[in-house]
């Protein structure tokens, strides 16, 4: 799995405001706790010279008892600490600093492996990430509605609308549970208004979820960024850098809207750089399109198609408007 260093960046400076925050809120019922009960801030001082203490004596000729000794001591100031704290009406674990996570020490790693703490947050800011896909909330396959799609076979085809979405649905369920390096990429196309954008919000929901590392886009916006950093439209051109990085090194890729973009030598570049570069990578992608194979045909370089049609699996979105028919149902 490749990890997003844009969203582990996030992930981490939002475990280190959480781990501040835990900090503040000790040191604020400490010098509460001080005011009320002087006695416990030299206990505590007391306990951090039997600490000292400990270390000095450690490599010691008669170390063992005099570490008893200065264990007997620090269990007694412990105790005593303890009453201070409920004679001054506070509880006695008032001032326990337990980390907010014991396996990594609220570090986010452990054994240089990421923790599950801080997996847990870069999740959650790699959905943070995906809100311009996430726009309704609801985007989960449970809510996709068949009921939209017509079941009246189209002529000559044998085929309904909604029979035809049924084996759309049930591919992208299986794909975004299963994701892998094994998975293939996907192409959606068909009319507008026919779910493309909400089946892929669902794929991208499931496959961050399991841990995937998932970047959501218009395909103007990817060319535009891309623009941006070859001609230095940019002040702050090393970040927009990184940004198309994320493009080509991301787990799953998903370009929305192909074909609403302007045209031109560059965009085709790139759109062939993109796709090239993510097959040779083995990183996956999956592209929707308002457009039909034969009209981005004529759009696109032979290039470009002959990887579309060889190396993505094209599922076409069939019926009408749904947008329109949800005020109906």
């Amino acid at each position: 799995m490749a990890i997003d260093g844009k969203i582990l960046s996030r992930a981490k400076t939002v475990l280190e405001e959480k781990r501040r925050a835990r900090e503040n809120r000790l040191s604020y019922r400490l010098e509460k706790v001080y005011a009320k009960a002087p006695r416990v801030r030299e206990i505590d001082a007391e306990l951090r010279a039997t600490m000292t203490q400990l270390i000095g004596v450690a490599l010691g000729a008669h170390a063992a008892s005099a570490i008893d000794k200065i264990r007997a001591e620090n269990l007694k100031l412990q105790e005593e600490r303890e009453k201070e704290l409920v004679s001054a009406g506070f509880s006695k674990d008032y001032l326990d600093d337990d980390y907010m996570c014991l396996k990594c020490s609220d570090t986010g790693f452990k054994d240089n492996v990421m923790c599950e703490c801080l997996e847990a947050v870069y999740k959650e800011e790699q959905k943070k990430s995906l809100s311009n896909l996430f726009k309704l909330g609801d985007e989960v396959f449970d809510n996709f509605k068949l009921e939209y799609y017509d079941d009246v076979c189209t002529a000559g085809s044998g085929v309904s609308p909604r029979g035809s979405m049924e084996i759309v649905y049930k591919i992208c369920v299986e794909y975004a549970r299963n994701f892998s390096d094994n998975s293939m990429n996907l192409f959606f196309n068909g009319a507008p208004g026919l779910g493309k954008t909400f089946l892929s919000a669902c794929v991208a929901r499931v496959v961050a979820d399991n841990g995937f590392s998932v970047v959501y886009d218009m395909a103007a916006s990817i060319f535009s960024k891309f623009e941006d950093t070859k001609f230095n439209r940019v002040e702050d051109i090393e970040t927009a850098r990184l940004e198309t990085k994320r493009y080509m090194e991301c787990d799953l890729l998903i370009i929305d809207d192909l074909g609403t973009e302007m045209t031109t030598a560059f965009t085709i570049s790139i759109l062939y750089e993109i796709i090239n570069t993510r097959l040779i990578n083995n990183r996956k992608t999956l592209i929707s399109s308002n457009l039909t194979i034969d009209e981005l045909r004529r759009k696109y370089s032979e290039q470009i198609m002959s990887r579309l049609e060889g190396e993505y699996q094209v599922l076409t979105f069939y019926g009408d408007d749904i947008r329109k028919k949800r005020n109906t149902l």
